[in-house]
């Protein structure tokens, strides 16, 4: 996020030099440029706001990305953890894979499916859930605590 920002900011400076002479196409491309600088940073910061939680004493793993992914996993319901790095993801039924640059290190199999709300309201049914932790063997060694 912090090389998009910077090429972002980059944009905007060659932006207002290559138009300086149009003044009200350089209003309106700066605006739309520092508002795309303020979006990176929103987004980096519901990353960093918003982490995935395991909540040992209400027994549930809480999956989350930015604001499209908010996902409550029961740890009774999770037949099997383990760290496992994914480079690809193909759709499939019943899968949801929360990936951060394409990639993901936690795949959980549950023994009965949840319910995974899209941003927009659609329902799903996953029994696969892949996502991306930045400590993916402390959290696979903290689930396999929790179930036990």
């Amino acid at each position: 996020m912090a090389g998009f920002g910077f090429v972002c900011l980059v944009e905007t400076v060659a932006m207002s030099v290559l138009l300086r002479d149009w003044p009200a196409v350089h209003a309106a491309v700066l605006f739309l440029d520092v508002y795309t600088i303020v979006f990176v940073v929103a987004l980096h910061a519901s990353s960093v706001v918003r982490p995935h939680v395991l909540d040992v004493e209400r027994g549930a793993l809480r999956i989350r990305r930015y604001v499209h992914v908010d996902l409550c996993v029961p740890l009774e319901r999770i037949a099997s953890v383990r760290r496992e790095l994914r480079m690809t993801h193909e759709r499939a039924d019943g899968e949801l894979n929360v990936e951060v640059g394409a990639q993901t290190t936690v795949t959980l199999e549950l023994t009965e499916p949840v319910t995974h709300v899209t941003f927009l309201g659609r329902r799903r049914q996953v029994r696969v859930v892949r996502f991306h932790a930045d400590d993916a063997d402390g959290l696979v060694r903290a689930l396999g605590r929790a179930r036990v």
